[in-house]
């Protein structure tokens, strides 16, 4: 059944409102109560206009708005479809509670240009949602660079030599990268006549030759995957774990990588399509990279006593989940693939979360520190715990639905490597992340109290204050919640099937979840 679309300024909507959010923002930057609640204001404004077009979407229907038309064929178009209904709830939903977060965490420590960071990632939010509802390549364009150019003054948000340093190579990756998409994206409207995305694929009747095909692929997956950290094009990401904790949550959970990822899953499935993949035989290859990328970043993981690098370098490898189970081409990988990004984001920004509260509370940053600090932070810590044990892929959490789908998938594909890539995956984010869970509670706090500049020691701290506290317990809740029940509150698994009905063309779906 064709969907039908409707006429809507819900998207539109969607995405301004946190734009104008950053405006005000910037104008009362002296009034830091009233600044935040302009912040707090546009994030549920944000979510309620978002959940408000869900029972449309799910009866089929797409709201949809094209408010630019800059030339023939030509336009800014905004959609609401069920795999962008995925991406905007989830970025919805956790700019809430990043919001709170952040408040709790640039107070707590005392942040300098505390007006521009929340400015900043109100811009970041728009852009996203920009990404979630592009109808075609041009709109997904123009919002991804917004997105890139308003994550800068986050990552360098410190402005010290390592902060500049730290947003140079962002940019210069993510920029170049952005360069080699546009290309991609002129090549691809020159030969189609037209961006616009559409389920199975808009290039499968373009008169073109596979070598041709094969490099706009190439153009395309580079431009995205640089964003989604894939290796060897993940340099910029640990690099970036230089900016606060809420911007690398913001980076790794709501937007920058997340961003990338969805990217992927885009080309995939509504630029090329599964068929015609599978006879240019290109996304053999690029599950074979998402594979590498699984195990290799997850080794480099283990070795790094930096909790926000390790955690870095555990995205990487997370979010090529994602790419795989696009890579896979089959309904039940691609529906893991959809619905890790969701599980991904709730239980990474979890730990980021944490992190950053231990940071901010007990002012610590490496895991060989944190020796009993369960003990002093439970609460804290306990949300930790569930959001490694989702990470592994521990049943009843949200990360195994995607995990599961993913090797079914890989079964489906005929392809059980990629099962044992799982395996041994689960078997390392086990190790690098469950150790911390152990030293937190069941080893002695170290005798020797660490200082820092305020004269503040690990032993002279309990939990995080509340506005970061009930931020992170929430996210670990969803996180059970959404391991239980995937459909809970937003029908984002729903969306997910949706969504790869539509690119396998009406294919009946069996097994999964």
């Amino acid at each position: 059944m064709t969907p039908e679309v409707l006429l809507d300024y819900r998207p539109l909507w969607a995405v301004l409102i946190s734009l104008i959010a950053a405006v005000l923002i910037m104008f009362h930057g002296k009034r830091p109560n009233l600044r935040e609640a302009w912040t707090i204001m546009a994030a549920f404004g944000k979510a309620i206009i978002v959940f408000s077009m869900i029972p449309a979407v799910l009866a089929g229907k797409i709201p949809a708005i094209e408010p630019i038309h800059i030339a023939k064929g030509i336009t800014l178009h905004l959609q609401a479809d069920p795999t962008g209904m995925v991406f905007a709830v989830l970025a919805s939903v956790l700019w809430i509670l990043t919001s709170f977060y952040s408040i709790g965490y640039v107070r707590k420590l005392e942040e300098k240009h505390q007006t521009g960071y929340f400015a900043s990632f109100a811009v970041c939010l728009s852009a996203t949602m920009g990404i979630a509802f592009a109808g075609n390549l041009l709109t997904f364009f123009i919002f991804y660079e917004i997105l890139t150019i308003a994550t800068y003054p986050l990552v360098v948000h410190k402005r010290n030599k390592e902060a500049i340093d730290g947003g140079r190579k962002y940019l210069a990756y993510t920029l170049i990268a952005g360069q080699l998409l546009l290309i991609g994206i002129v090549w691809s409207y020159v030969l189609a006549g037209t961006g616009d995305f559409q389920p199975g694929g808009f290039l499968a009747g373009a008169a073109a030759s596979d070598t041709v095909l094969k490099v706009i692929f190439f153009l395309m997956i580079v431009g995205t995957a640089v964003k989604a950290g894939v290796m060897p094009l993940h340099g910029w990401l640990p690099t970036a774990m230089v900016a606060p904790t809420p911007v690398s949550a913001l980076l790794h959970a709501v937007a920058v990588v997340k961003a990338g990822a969805f990217g992927v899953v885009r080309i995939v499935g509504f630029v090329f399509g599964p068929e015609l993949l599978g006879e240019l035989g290109v996304a053999a290859i690029l599950a074979g990279v998402a594979g590498f990328t699984i195990v290799c970043s997850s080794v480099i993981a283990m070795n790094q006593d930096n909790l926000k690098r390790r955690l870095a370098f555990s995205t990487i490898g997370q979010l090529s989940y994602v790419v795989l189970g696009a890579a896979l081409l089959t309904p039940l990988s691609m529906i893991g693939a959809i619905f890790q990004i969701v599980a991904h984001a709730f239980m990474k920004i979890t730990l980021f979360m944490v992190a950053g509260a231990i940071h901010a509370t007990a002012h610590l940053d490496n895991v060989s520190q944190l020796d009993g600090i369960g003990r002093k932070m439970p609460f804290t810590m306990g949300a930790f715990t569930v959001g490694a044990l989702g990470i592994t892929g521990m049943p009843l959490i949200a990360g195994f639905i995607g995990k599961w789908n993913l090797a079914l998938g890989a079964l489906e594909a005929g392809k059980p490597i990629y099962v044992a890539i799982l395996i041994i995956s689960a078997m390392l984010s086990s190790a690098y992340l469950l150790p911390i869970v152990y030293k937190a509670f069941f080893k002695k706090p170290s005798l020797v109290s660490h200082h820092d500049s305020h004269g503040e020691g690990h032993h002279d701290h309990g939990e995080a204050n509340k506005a970061m506290l009930i931020p992170l317990v929430m996210t670990a809740i969803i996180s059970i919640v959404l391991g239980v029940y995937p459909n809970a509150g937003a029908h984002l698994y729903d969306f997910a099937v949706m969504a790869v009905q539509g690119i396998v063309s009406g294919q009946v779906i069996g097994g999964g979840w």
